[in-house]
């Protein structure tokens, strides 16, 4: 499974989402999905995310946007982290999931808080078990 593209794929979505969130994700990889794990980290991580004319920083606060309006928890999760390791402070998040309200609706809203909430906790106390 390993081309170029999806090397340069691999490095980009380990350093966005963190290596325990792929590791789990490659982990749950079966003969059937395997196809699926190969297209996401080839064009989603390498083709788009590896573009240049955006920031890596503007792309996490447009998925992280996109991904709560669609009210995909799994992937507001992942992309909460992943905003966060590209620079977004908690209060850009706060106010994404904001507009999200606004312009994707109050349900989608108040989950993807729900999530932002959880995640934090999750960060807060991986980083006081480090301490």
């Amino acid at each position: 499974m390993t081309t170029k593209l999806f090397d340069a794929g691999m490095k980009t979505r380990r350093a966005v989402l963190g290596d325990a969130y792929v590791d789990r994700a490659l982990a749950r990889s079966s003969p059937f999905n395997e196809p699926l794990q190969q297209m996401i980290t080839e064009f989603c991580w390498g083709w788009c995310w590896g573009r240049e004319s955006l920031s890596r920083r503007d792309r996490s606060l447009l998925t992280l946007g996109m991904v709560a309006v669609l009210n995909r928890e799994g992937e507001v999760k992942a992309h909460v982290r992943g905003g966060l390791n590209n620079g977004l402070s908690r209060e850009e998040i706060r106010e994404i999931l904001l507009q999200v309200g606004i312009y994707g609706g109050i349900p989608a809203a108040v989950d993807s808080f729900r999530i932002a909430n959880e995640t934090f906790a999750e960060i807060d106390a991986e980083a006081e078990g480090k301490d």
